[in-house]
């Protein structure tokens, strides 16, 4: 029997195998449940990275794994090219409870915009010739790591060292009418943003601002494409994020809590855009395998069934306020943004060594753009574990 190695070696084989592409904490995780995992060692932690914003349900959910085990007993891939059953009824809820009219199903959050793109360009250019394929960006924000998404990221640091990238994006400031405006030229055919930026440090634009942007794409004749994967699946109360914004938009993509931790993107879109994605026009060997769809499908039923919505618009309330009462004790914070269980809280300095003594103290929370603590924790988190992350808080601010 393969002896199982210890968390020091199995560190040291990572470093040895793997590419380092992660700056990882020194320890190895074995076991979750709920909110909290554990490592080799026993130790506990309190997670408020959720998988970076993915596991909605928690880690060990029994919802996924009843669904796992009944789907793996029967059919796990066949591929795209014979219809299932679950992928089908995933579909058709995901249809029921949105804008949209269809679904393409992929792999990760990525591909769902890599997806987005590609339809905004083929829909537009049979509809009104070449020509029209810029899609206008937002500065700040961040769509994956394939070439086109990278592309389309407003993040120079994560583009550095891949020249060329692609052309056919421009990008404007994020939450800013006027600029937006002024850059729709001849060559546009959509604007992607993600309703409230998530790498880009848990920035949430003016309440008007959306309508703004859905007003200018209307009147241009643009596409409107709204990147949904960190902001969807009820991370901020609603079941997508611009349902806060009273707006609808013509393409929208879905990842991260859509699986809680198993591997599916998703790019929904309107019935009118569908037709120009017929059949070999895109494709993928493994988007939306049954086995990943009869889990994602148990996902969505209890999000939308279990209470877990209102929820997590409870508790993100809580948190926030609690949130900013601790300002008001630490001048080091900046600022307390964001809705539901999606929060920002931005430093006036790194926010590495406040990471470092939560960690310390057993609990995981993350940063975006250096100074800002991004806190995504699953939706199922209590106020009782809030409290204790915000006394562990409270004591690695001041310690700075």
């Amino acid at each position: 029997m393969t002896q199982i190695p210890s968390s020091e070696t199995t560190v040291a084989l990572a470093d040895k195998y793997l590419f380092p592409t992660y700056k990882r904490p020194p320890f190895v995780l074995v076991k979750g449940e709920g909110c909290r995992v554990w490592d080799e060692n026993g130790k506990e932690y309190l997670d408020f990275v959720g998988g970076i914003a993915v596991c909605a349900l928690g880690h060990s959910s029994p919802i996924v794994t009843k669904a796992l085990e009944e789907q793996s007993r029967t059919l796990v891939h066949v591929s795209n090219l014979y219809y299932t059953k679950p992928q089908v009824e995933l579909a058709r809820l995901l249809v029921e409870h949105s804008f949209a009219d269809r679904v393409f199903f992929c792999n990760s959050g990525a591909e769902a915009n890599e997806a987005a793109i590609k339809l905004a360009r083929r829909y537009t250019r049979e509809k009104l010739g070449p020509g029209k394929h810029t899609i206008i960006c937002m500065q700040g924000s961040f769509h994956g790591r394939t070439l086109a998404t990278l592309s389309a990221t407003g993040q120079t640091k994560v583009q550095i060292g891949y020249d060329p990238l692609l052309e056919g994006f421009k990008f404007v400031p994020f939450n800013h009418l006027p600029a937006l405006r002024n850059a729709v030229d001849d060559t546009v055919c959509a604007v992607l943003l993600e309703p409230i930026q998530g790498e880009g440090g848990i920035v949430v634009p003016n309440p008007e601002y959306l309508k703004g942007v859905k007003e200018i794409c209307l009147e241009k004749g643009l596409l409107l494409i709204f990147d949904e994967i960190q902001t969807g699946m009820g991370r901020t109360g609603r079941l997508f994020a611009h349902e806060h914004f009273g707006v609808t938009p013509d393409i929208m993509s879905l990842a991260k809590a859509l699986g809680n931790g198993l591997p599916i993107g998703a790019m929904l879109s309107t019935e009118a855009l569908s037709g120009a994605f017929g059949p070999g026009s895109h494709a993928t060997t493994f988007g939306g395998t049954p086995l990943v769809t009869a889990v994602s499908k148990a996902v969505v039923s209890s999000l939308l069934n279990d209470g877990w919505l209102e929820h997590c618009a409870r508790v993100g309330a809580y948190f926030k306020g609690r949130l900013e009462a601790l300002k008001k004790r630490h001048a080091c914070i900046r600022d307390v943004r964001g809705l539901g269980l999606m929060i920002g809280v931005e430093l006036d300095r790194p926010g590495a060594p406040v990471l470092e003594a939560c960690l310390q103290k057993g609990f995981l929370i993350n940063c975006a753009q250096e100074k800002v603590l991004r806190f995504v924790p699953p939706l199922v988190v209590t106020e009782r574990e809030i409290d204790q992350l915000l006394e562990a808080l409270d004591a690695a601010l001041g310690g700075v």
